[in-house]
């Protein structure tokens, strides 16, 4: 990044890639304090395809998740949170006050409102022009990478059908 702080680049810091990577580029940082991004939508965008096709405006749902991976690069840049993710747990408040569209150019806020070893809390609000369009806070805790591994494909076949047949649920062979 050309900015002037000690951010390194996102792709280092969010596991999500395109087309689930929503921040564009990080305009301000405060290392646990705040942190603020641009992004713009295109007609072309991933984010703008399927949703009300007839009136296509961006979900309230891809706006969440932009402001959550802003608060996650905000959180998760510090040397300790190697080998950690964060994983939402509670989104206590949103509220979207303009659709988004495709074109919009936003400016993106995320700011720490509380943040210990294991769970944390943010606030996010996303701008337009500098007129609010939408609003929140969001829960998170921090866990360990390998604790989310999923098994090897043979266990977690197993495990499938263990759990079918426990509910009653059999798997027929074609011959």
């Amino acid at each position: 990044m050309s900015d002037p702080n000690p951010l390194p680049d996102i792709l280092q810091i969010l596991p999500h890639r395109y087309p689930f990577l929503f921040v564009d580029r990080v305009t301000e940082f405060v290392p646990g304090k705040r942190i603020a991004a641009t992004k713009s939508f295109s007609a072309d965008d991933e984010a703008s395809r399927g949703f009300l096709p007839g009136s296509p405006i961006i979900s309230v749902a891809v706006l969440l998740e932009l402001v959550t991976q802003l608060g996650a690069v905000l959180v998760m840049e510090r040397p300790e949170m190697a080998g950690k993710v964060a994983m939402i747990l509670q989104i206590p408040e949103a509220q979207l006050t303009q659709p988004v569209e495709p074109g919009d150019t936003l400016r993106v806020e995320a700011e720490v409102l509380k943040l210990g070893e294991r769970l944390g809390e943010l606030r996010g609000t996303i701008l337009r022009a500098g007129e609010k369009v939408a609003e929140g806070k969001v829960r998170f805790a921090i866990v360990d990478e390998a604790q989310l591994r999923i098994q090897d494909s043979g266990s977690r076949s197993q495990e499938t059908k263990d759990r079918s047949e426990e509910s009653g649920v059999r798997s027929q062979k074609t011959e």
